[in-house]
C-alpha cells in the first residue's frame, strides 16, 4: 500500500509539472493538484516529515516549471504545517485519538470534498496573495483565487479516489 501511494504521489507531481508547463488557461485560472497531495500524505507521517516532503515536492514543481522559484513552496508549507489542525476541523479530533486513516470509505465523499476545498482555498489564497505582491487589484486577485480554487477542486476531487488506500474494503 505504501509503495502504491508513493508511486501515485510522484506520478501526480509529474502531472502537475506537465500541467504547469503545457496547460495555460489564462491569467485567471491555475490548475493545481498539490493541495490534494498535501491532503493525502499519510497520517502517521510526522509533521517534520510532512514539511520536508511538501518542500521537496513544491521545490521540484517550481524548479521544473516556468514559475517563480519558491512561490509554490511558500503556498504549500502552511498547508503542511496546518494539516492536522485542518483534519481536526473537518473530520473531528477523534481521528487522532483512534489513530484512524482518512479514507473515502470511512468518511464519505462529501467530507473528503469539503477538506479538499478547504486545502485548495487556503493554498490559492496564499499563492495569489504572494504572486500579486501588491501589483494587482483586489478584484483581479479575488477572481483569480475563486476561479483557480473552483477549477482545481473540480480536478482534485475525482483524482482523490486514486490516493485512497482502501479501494474495495468496506468499513465495519
Amino acid at each position: 500500500m505504501r509503495t502504491r501511494f508513493w508511486l501515485i504521489y510522484v506520478l501526480l507531481a509529474i502531472v502537475q509539472i506537465l500541467l504547469g508547463n503545457f496547460l495555460n488557461l489564462g491569467q485567471y485560472i491555475i490548475i493545481c493538484l498539490l493541495p490534494l497531495l498535501v491532503f493525502s500524505l499519510p497520517m502517521d507521517l510526522s509533521d517534520t516529515g510532512a514539511l520536508l516532503v511538501t518542500f521537496a515536492t513544491g521545490f521540484a514543481v517550481d524548479f521544473l516549471t516556468n514559475g517563480v522559484l519558491g512561490l509554490t513552496v511558500i503556498a504549500l508549507l502552511p498547508l503542511a504545517f496546518m494539516r492536522r489542525w485542518l483534519f481536526s476541523l473537518v473530520f473531528g479530533s477523534e481521528i487522532f485519538a483512534r489513530g484512524e486513516r482518512i479514507s473515502l470509505q470511512k468518511h464519505g465523499m462529501p467530507k473528503i470534498a469539503l477538506a479538499i476545498v478547504v486545502f485548495t482555498a487556503i493554498f490559492f489564497a496564499i499563492y495569489v496573495w504572494v504572486d500579486a505582491a501588491g501589483t494587482r487589484s483586489l478584484g483581479f486577485n479575488t477572481l483569480r483565487w475563486l476561479l483557480s480554487t473552483i477549477c482545481s477542486c473540480l480536478v482534485e476531487i475525482p483524482v482523490a479516489r486514486l490516493l485512497s488506500g482502501e479501494e474495495g474494503v468496506k468499513w465495519k
